[in-house]
């Protein structure tokens, strides 16, 4: 007796996105830990998983990977566009310490934050309330990277005005030979940035959706705010947005290369991230589902160990 055998008639039953496939996504969930990093036909021949053992190692290699596209960026004389996440966060602290450590300066770097919470309107939070994600990322990336740091006029924040000219400047930045960065991690939901599932319901291809570069005022999913509830806002949900601005996937899959990263473990064997790397990693390219597309690009995701599984029940 499980999920399949009851929803039907349950308060669950259309709660998912109406695209999702319960029972491939179990099937996805299924697999032996050892064999997650096998390879799908599905993925870019560039794409790796990369299995870390602990959340201290998780944090050192991504910061490490983030740092080394600066640094390999400067070295090229290049400019680099990076499309930034507030969470995982553990990983700019040792971005920082990295790029200190080999006297990178980051003049040559274009920061887009992907997401920011907001009202219907598309008003966001102010830049510096503790929630505000340009917040975070002053106090974990720009503000401790000092004289290193990215200049001010080269950071941009998914405010109201401001998301809508992403597209056109990382355009310009990419014409003028640029590459763009997508650092990400995965949703419960599955979701990109705040790329929400239940947007898929909205287009008639898959083509018309991939053309989408950002939305305002999104509607994000009950599991969404839940998760961040959990992960961010110490279980408090009424402290915790119902929309944000954030970027689509006419941004987020023209990217040269993608640093994704999965540290959903709790504690004392709980997690809440193992069935959305799995279901990233085996189900396939689809639409309702957008962290599926990512192994399509190149780059690597890391992730620790034990969201692995085997995801089965276990009495904590």
């Amino acid at each position: 007796m499980d999920f399949l055998d009851t929803v039907k008639g349950s308060l669950l039953e259309g709660f998912y996105p109406a695209g999702w496939d319960m029972e491939k996504i179990d099937q996805c969930c299924a697999h032996q830990p050892e064999t997650i990093l096998e390879r799908q036909d599905f993925w870019n021949k560039d794409f790796m998983p990369v299995a870390c053992d602990s959340i201290h190692d998780f944090d050192m290699m991504l910061g490490h990977e983030i740092a080394l596209e600066i640094r390999n960026a400067r070295d090229k004389g290049e400019k680099l566009a990076l499309i930034l996440p507030v969470g995982p966060m553990g990983m700019y602290r040792w971005a920082v310490y990295f790029l200190k450590e080999w006297q990178v300066g980051c003049a040559h770097v274009y920061g887009f934050n992907m997401d920011e919470w907001s009202d219907a309107e598309g008003n966001t939070l102010d830049a510096d309330n503790p929630a505000a994600f340009q917040n975070a990322m002053q106090q974990a990336f720009y503000g401790p990277l000092g004289s290193l740091t990215v200049p001010e006029g080269q950071r941009n924040f998914a405010t109201r005005y401001n998301l809508p000219t992403y597209p056109e400047k990382i355009a310009k930045l990419k014409a003028e030979g640029a590459r763009l960065v997508t650092v990400f991690g995965i949703g419960r939901m599955c979701h990109i940035a705040f790329w929400e599932p239940h947007f898929a319901a909205e287009f008639t291809s898959v083509d018309e959706w991939k053309k989408q570069p950002y939305r305002t005022g999104a509607l994000l999913h009950p599991l969404t705010i839940e998760q961040n509830a959990i992960t961010s806002f110490k279980s408090r949900t009424t402290l915790v947005p119902c929309r944000a601005n954030t970027i689509g996937p006419g941004l987020f899959l023209r990217s040269d290369r993608i640093i994704g990263g999965c540290d959903g473990a709790l504690g004392r064997g709980m997690q809440w991230q193992g069935m959305s790397l799995w279901t990233t990693l085996r189900y396939g390219p689809d639409m309702w589902i957008p962290s599926t597309f990512m192994p399509t690009l190149p780059g690597k995701l890391f992730f620790i160990k034990e969201l692995a599984g085997p995801l089965e029940a276990e009495c904590n």
